[in-house]
């Protein structure tokens, strides 16, 4: 009786388990790889399996999650026409010469993306985490009519209260103040925690909140995206979010490297419209209405060239990603990458590797330290196969690497929140800077000179040696790579 009721049992799991892999396939329409990998699941880890799926792989339906009237009110798509027909054309005015090399990759960001190209920019790049945010507690301080802030990780420790307190500072002298997180990257926070802060006029905001307690069963579609602005003439974007771990109190990882971006000048328009539709996205209450105060006349403070991207799973093309290959496709000396995931999609990874394999001189940095540990042997088995197309492999010593940069031959570069995996290219909500400047490609190249000689290089001879454990973490992560 008792084998009985187990087979039936068993047939039944089987059935069951056919039945959910049909419908992954034939109904959800996802790439081979990620069909593949979640196939693997599905019979590997039967019943319990499609329960991961349901946190993890549920495809985001594709509708307009952000939505606002204000961007007719700017004219930002009639800039946008405008400024495509005058590349398209040839006529377009850029201030500095060497930014037409790079008018394909500009003009496919303003078509794929909505990206307004801005210059006389002036952007501050910043390595360490005391230092900025010194300067963006400093920047606070000088606050005179609104600060948007917006953090996928935002904890309220040492730091997290230090801001929090220039915040609640602000919100009495009657400054606007909007506070953004996202639930799962900040899930130990609840608006319970901001009592005193709303109390005071402040208000805060959650992405994608859970409807049940202590669970979000939305795991995946997070928005990974670090924006702050700042009376609409100073604005942040970069890797840093707010715990102590990014200033190197973390015994764990120790020093925090990562890179982030100050800046002024008419970028701040585009930057302050991602806040503004995503708070809207996320607010019940407190949509944010066009007011000229959000948008005010910006100096020329500078000479740099740039545009601010967006990317998510809401979209029809992952254009962060997109931007990403046009930078390696343009790139006649050098690229430099340095991301703290390298698990590139097939086309990044054959992207690049055409390029290593075409003699440009390709220089990859990764941890040496996981803060994921399966996604950090899947990065592995990546660069190894890097090495023996030709690029250099540098493994950061120095603590974290937590940087997403990517530089190409002294003229452009982009710095922001997506990583180099499928997690940032299709899952996440995603922002970064694409900037055509030399003084900044420069200045970013040689950090990341400076990172190499903390860095212990990668040998092709030391990736073989390395032992039988570590391949097979590589090959049980290679696997899951799709979904990770």
């Amino acid at each position: 009786m008792t084998v009985t009721i187990f087979s039936v049992l068993t047939a039944a799991i089987f059935i069951i388990n056919i039945f959910l892999a049909a419908a992954l396939v034939f109904l959800e329409r996802r790439d081979a790889s990620s069909t593949w990998a979640w196939l693997l699941v599905l019979f590997f880890i039967p019943i319990a399996g499609f329960f991961v799926y349901l946190l993890l792989g549920r495809k985001l339906r594709k509708k307009k999650l952000f939505k606002w009237e204000g961007r007719k009110r700017i004219g930002i798509e009639s800039l946008i026409a405008h400024q495509m027909n005058e590349i398209h054309d040839g006529t377009f005015s850029f201030r500095d010469i060497s930014t037409k090399d790079y008018s394909n990759l500009i003009y496919l960001h303003l078509r794929n993306n909505g990206a307004l190209l801005t210059q006389n920019n002036h952007v501050k790049i910043y390595n360490d985490g005391r230092e900025k945010f010194d300067a963006l507690i400093l920047d606070i301080e000088q606050a005179q009519n609104h600060i948007h802030i917006q953090y996928y990780i935002f904890r309220l420790d040492q730091l997290g209260n230090r801001i929090m307190d220039a915040l609640m500072a602000k919100v009495k002298e009657g400054v606007k103040v909007r506070l953004l997180y996202d639930d799962m990257g900040s899930r130990s926070l609840s608006k319970r925690h901001f009592k005193e802060f709303i109390a005071a006029g402040g208000e805060v905001e959650t992405f994608f909140p859970s409807k049940l307690p202590l669970i979000n069963p939305r795991l995946n579609y997070r928005n990974h995206r670090k924006i702050v602005v700042i009376d609409g003439k100073v604005g942040y974007i970069g890797g840093f979010n707010v715990g102590e771990e990014y200033l190197g109190l973390n015994r764990r990882f120790g020093y925090w490297r990562d890179t982030h971006l100050r800046l002024e000048g008419p970028a701040l328009y585009p930057l302050q419209t991602r806040f503004i539709l995503d708070w809207n996205q996320a607010s019940t209450r407190h949509d944010i209405e066009y007011d000229e105060v959000y948008f005010p006349q910006q100096p020329e403070t500078g000479t740099t060239s740039m545009q601010i991207v967006s990317s998510g799973p809401d979209e029809e093309w992952e254009q962060i990603k997109d931007g990403y290959l046009k930078l390696i496709h343009v790139a006649r000396e050098y690229i430099y990458i340095q991301t703290p995931y390298f698990i590139p999609d097939a086309s990044f990874y054959d992207a690049i590797r055409i390029a290593a394999l075409s003699g440009i001189d390709v220089r990859i940095m990764i941890p040496n330290k996981p803060d994921h540990p399966f996604v950090y042997w899947a990065t592995f088995s990546y660069v190894g196969q890097m090495l023996r197309a030709g690029a250099r492999i540098f493994i950061y010593d120095n603590g974290f690497l937590h940087t997403k940069m990517i530089v190409v031959d002294d003229e452009a570069s982009t710095v922001g929140t997506a990583n180099i995996d499928v997690r940032s290219f299709k899952l996440n909500f995603e922002v970064n800077a694409f900037i055509y400047d030399e003084q900044v490609s420069i200045e970013l190249a040689d950090l990341f000179k400076q990172d190499m000689e903390l860095s212990t290089e990668l040998t092709y001879e030391m990736y073989m040696a390395r032992t039988r454990m570590i391949k097979t973490k590589e090959s049980i992560a290679r696997l899951l790579a799709p979904i990770l």
